[in-house]
C-alpha cells in the first residue's frame, strides 16, 4: 500500500493471507520465469551472482529478497519489469500481531482518522502496557513468554503513531463497565486509567464512554474499527474470535460509519466521559 493510492475491490473483506503467501507468490514467479527460460537454478544462481541456496530460498518463500536480487533476477529474465512489480507487494508479516489483523495494521499506519469502538476491553491503541499485558495473560490457550513480549511489543509500537501523527485524528468509544473491571489488579487498573486519561488530553485523540444507563445502543453488534484515507476511502474492520474482516464495500463501510456516529451521539461527551473516568480512578 502507498499513501494516497490505497485500492481494493468492491466486497473485498476475507482474512488476510498468512503473511508468507506474498513470499510464496513472489519465489513462484521467479521459478516458472526461470523456467520458462531454460535455466537451471545454478544456472540461474550465476546470471544473479547469488548462491544457488539464495535462489532456493526465495524460490520457496523462505527468504525476502533484496533489491540487487530483484533488479538481477529481471535483468536474466527478459526484464520485463513483472518482478519488479510483485516485489512492492512483499512483505515479512508482522510479530505481536494476528495474521488476519496485520492487514488492518497496515492500514492504520497511513490513515488520517480512525474510530474504534470497543465493548470488550480498553482499546490497544489506549492500553498502557500492564494492562496489555495481563489481558494477553488471559489468553487461552497460554502464550510462551516469547509470544507474550512479540504481542505486547507489537501493541505499544502500533500506539506511537497518536504522538507520531498529530495531524491524523483518533477516536473512541469504549463500554463504561470496561473501565470499571479491574483487569490485572487494581494497581494495573489505575495505571490503566491514568494512560487513557493522560492520552485524553492530546488534541488529535477523543475518548467517550458509552454509560451503564444508556437506553439506546448503536453498537449492539460488536466492535468496530473504522479509518479514513488520504484519498478519502472510508474502510471499517470487525473483529470476533480467530479472525478478522477488512470492510471495503463503499455501501458497507457507509452503514457503520454512520453506527459510528450514531454511537458517538449517545454516548457521554469527551468532558463528561473523562470527568467519570476521573471518578472511577478515585474509586480504586
Amino acid at each position: 500500500m502507498t499513501a494516497g493510492h490505497t485500492e481494493f475491490a468492491a466486497g473485498e473483506g476475507e482474512r488476510e493471507p498468512d503473511p508468507s503467501d506474498s513470499l510464496r507468490t513472489f519465489g513462484a514467479v521467479v521459478q516458472a520465469l526461470r523456467e520458462h527460460a531454460g535455466l537451471s537454478r545454478v544456472d540461474f544462481a550465476a546470471h544473479v551472482r547469488f548462491s544457488k541456496h539464495t535462489v532456493e530460498s526465495v524460490e520457496l518463500g523462505r527468504r525476502m529478497p533484496d533489491r540487487t536480487f530483484v533488479e538481477r533476477a529481471e535483468e536474466a529474465l527478459g526484464d520485463t519489469g513483472a518482478l519488479r512489480r510483485a516485489a512492492r507487494h512483499l512483505t515479512r508479516g508482522e510479530p505481536g500481531l494476528a495474521a488476519w489483523f496485520r492487514r488492518w495494521a497496515r492500514l492504520e499506519k497511513e490513515a488520517v482518522s480512525l474510530c474504534t469502538y470497543e465493548c470488550r476491553l480498553v482499546p490497544g491503541l489506549l492500553q498502557s502496557e500492564g494492562y496489555a499485558r495481563a489481558a494477553f495473560d488471559n489468553s487461552v490457550p497460554p502464550l510462551s513468554d516469547e509470544q507474550m513480549e512479540a504481542q505486547v511489543t507489537a501493541r505499544m509500537l502500533r500506539q506511537e503513531s497518536i504522538r507520531a501523527r498529530p495531524n491524523s485524528s483518533f477516536s473512541f468509544v469504549m463500554e463504561e463497565h470496561i473501565a470499571r473491571r479491574p483487569l490485572g489488579g487494581t494497581d494495573v487498573a489505575r495505571s490503566q486509567l491514568d494512560h487513557i486519561l493522560t492520552l485524553a488530553q492530546l488534541r488529535n485523540v477523543t475518548v467517550q464512554i458509552m454509560p451503564m444507563w444508556s437506553t439506546s445502543h448503536a453498537g449492539l453488534d460488536g466492535p468496530l474499527a473504522l479509518l479514513e484515507t488520504r484519498d478519502g476511502k472510508r474502510l471499517a474492520y470487525s473483529e470476533g474470535q480467530k479472525n478478522g474482516r477488512l470492510i471495503a464495500d463503499v455501501t458497507e463501510a457507509a452503514v457503520l460509519h454512520q453506527r459510528y456516529a450514531t454511537l458517538r451521539s449517545q454516548a457521554l461527551s469527551p468532558l463528561d466521559s473523562v470527568g467519570l473516568l476521573e471518578r472511577i480512578r478515585g474509586d480504586l
